[in-house]
């Protein structure tokens, strides 16, 4: 005798296997035991799998859109962060060398029209008299700002893990505020490394008495430091934006080194292009260093997500090699349901409401039709 099937959960028929809903029942652990420990103990055919499907996903989440997204969201918290640092600048030293010292760095990878477009605001910033109040104002600022880019980036995570958001306002936004300070504390240091080079770097030395072989091996050490620092703040919004709990933040690695890979190939080649062969200048004059800008900017977020997404299907392949069922959604447990259940059970309600609706004008219809068909009494 057949078994009568289990009642479905509340809010059943409004669920898909992507909601957090569904994935808090079904998915394992992150850390699940069947799962290999490192990246080397996947296999061959795992590693085929991944990177195949990384390209298709790139793809079918429409990530130059959401880069395009993402670009609109850097592009208003870039000022108030320049604030912010040229004001901190204009605090711990001559803000004027240390500023052009700054973009002379930049432009050593950045386009040279992106160097020239930010140089105006940069250096009319650094000759304000009021740097501990724009220090401040533009902290504040920035934070803000920037936290829209990383909730933008949240929600283009979810996509890529193929998970709905299920977090309340009160904990989403804690998270994006505290992932949005930590990687802005990560900028400022590097923005001081990237300063402190050749003849500031000197200057700093000579005044607290360090010696010339400490110098030089500040200036070696300091380029893989900064690598570091800078995959870290990748990994970082890789981690704690989406709505998943993550496997060990190691795995986060991988994506964050070949994110930080192409978007730097693609600069030089994005570079090389722009001074050899557009012609940006003599079409759109003085916007065009703007124009390339935000093209730089869009690369750079379609570099982050296709590390995104490669961390994704790496954890996809990790679980298909377990023997977990993840060939149609990824696997891992959400941080929270609270916002997914209470949209579900907003859509159940549609869901009945709307057959209700149905039914009744179908038995309408049907009486109506009815009462059509049948013939009338006729008087004498």
């Amino acid at each position: 005798m057949a078994k009568n099937p289990a009642p479905a959960a509340p809010g059943a028929d409004a669920e898909t296997p992507e909601s957090s809903t569904a994935k808090a029942r079904q998915a394992p652990a992150p850390e699940d035991s069947r799962k290999v420990e490192s990246p080397a103990e996947l296999s061959k055919p795992s590693w085929k799998f991944i990177a195949r499907k990384t390209l298709r996903e790139f793809t079918k989440d429409q990530c130059p859109d959401l880069a395009a997204a993402l670009t609109y969201y850097a592009v208003l918290s870039i000022f108030p962060a320049l604030l912010a640092l040229v004001s901190l600048l204009g605090i711990v030293g001559d803000s004027a060398k240390t500023t052009s010292a700054l973009l002379d760095i930049v432009q050593g990878f950045a386009p040279g029209e992106t160097v020239t477009a930010l140089r105006g605001p940069i250096e009319q910033l650094s000759s304000s008299q009021a740097a501990g109040f724009t220090l401040v104002l533009g902290l504040l600022t920035a934070l803000w700002s920037a936290s829209g880019y990383v909730g933008a980036f949240s929600r283009a995570m979810n996509r890529v893990y193929e998970i709905d958001e299920g977090r309340g306002f009160v904990k989403l936004r804690g998270t994006i505020l505290a992932v949005t300070l930590v990687n802005l504390l990560i900028v400022l240091v590097l923005a001081a490394m990237l300063v402190l080079t050749g003849p500031v770097a000197e200057s700093v030395g000579n005044t607290i008495g360090l010696g010339t072989a400490f110098l030089t091996g500040w200036n070696i050490l300091k380029w893989p430091v900064m690598i570091a620092l800078i995959v870290i703040a990748i990994a970082v919004l890789y981690y704690a934006t989406p709505n998943v709990k993550q496997p060990k933040f190691r795995w986060m690695s991988l994506g964050s080194l070949i994110a930080l890979g192409i978007f730097l190939l693609a600069s030089l080649a994005f570079g090389f292009y722009v001074g050899n062969f557009s012609s940006y200048n003599q079409t759109y004059g003085a916007i065009g260093g703007v124009i390339i800008s935000l093209l730089w900017l869009w690369i750079l977020n379609m570099s982050l997500l296709f590390g995104a997404e490669f961390d994704a299907e790496t954890e996809r392949g990790r679980q298909l090699q377990a023997g977990i069922k993840a060939e149609e959604t990824i696997q891992l447990p959400p941080r929270d349901t609270k916002k997914s259940d209470k949209l579900q059970e907003k859509e159940e309600q549609d869901i009945t409401q709307g057959r209700e609706l149905r039914e009744h004008h179908t038995t309408t219809d049907a009486a109506n039709a009815a009462d059509r068909s049948t013939p009338r009494d006729q008087s004498p």
